[in-house]
Parts: C-alpha cells; sequence; structure tokens
C-alpha cells in the first residue's frame, strides 16, 4: 500500500484501517462481557483503553480529504477522547469507556466498513 508522501508513514486508508482494527478488538474484548468486569478485571480495562487511544490517534492523523470519506463520525470528539485517555489516565471514567465500547464502537465500525466498499484497494 502507498505510504502518505509528505510523511512516508501510513495514508489515510491505512489509518482509517487501523481504526476499524482497534474497534473491531474493542468489540471481540467485550463479547459476553458486562460493566462490572471493567471495574474487576484490569487487563480487560488496559485493553479496551489502549485500543480507544489507537483509534483516537489514527483519527487525529487522518487528512480532511480522509474524513470526508467518513464524514458520519464525530472526528473531533474521537480525537478528544483519545487525549482524555492519554492525558487524564487517573481520571478514566470507567462507565465512559463501557459506552464508548458499547454504543459508539459498533456505528464506528459499521461506518468504516461502508467507507471502505467505495474505496477500492491501492495498489
Amino acid at each position: 500500500m502507498p505510504r502518505d508522501p509528505a510523511t512516508g508513514g501510513p495514508n489515510d486508508r491505512e489509518r482509517l484501517q487501523h481504526m476499524l482494527d482497534a474497534a473491531t478488538d474493542v468489540q471481540v474484548y467485550i463479547k459476553d462481557r458486562r460493566r462490572e468486569d471493567l471495574d474487576a478485571d484490569s487487563m480487560l480495562r488496559r485493553a479496551l483503553v489502549n485500543a480507544l487511544q489507537v483509534i483516537g490517534e489514527a483519527a487525529a492523523r487522518v487528512s480532511d480529504e480522509g474524513r470526508s470519506r467518513v464524514p458520519s463520525l464525530p472526528w473531533g470528539q474521537i480525537v478528544a477522547s483519545r487525549n482524555i485517555l492519554v492525558h487524564v489516565y487517573w481520571g478514566i471514567d470507567c462507565d465512559q469507556v463501557w459506552n464508548m465500547a458499547k454504543e459508539d464502537v459498533p456505528d464506528l465500525v459499521a461506518a468504516l466498513n461502508r467507507a471502505f466498499e467505495s474505496w477500492p484497494m491501492q495498489t
């Protein structure tokens, strides 16, 4: 896959794929789990927080053109959530983490899958 010519790093399609991969991981992590598991299982908590951080970090680096391929996403909120998870690590609200995982991530997965349907692989 071609790299971003300006940075040599991932291009927008790759970054969106990183977001989708992390979001899919979130769905796997919470399958058959309850909100109470987040309090009791530090590995689950760290896994969810890390995956949500990856989503936000990749989102922060998607260009305006790339974002226009998935206009339904709340790009600013996704990036802001990442910033809170990274910079306010001592004050992470597990209820919010759980809500993002249960409510927001499925919509994110659906939106990204729709974007990829109309965005052929680059060779």
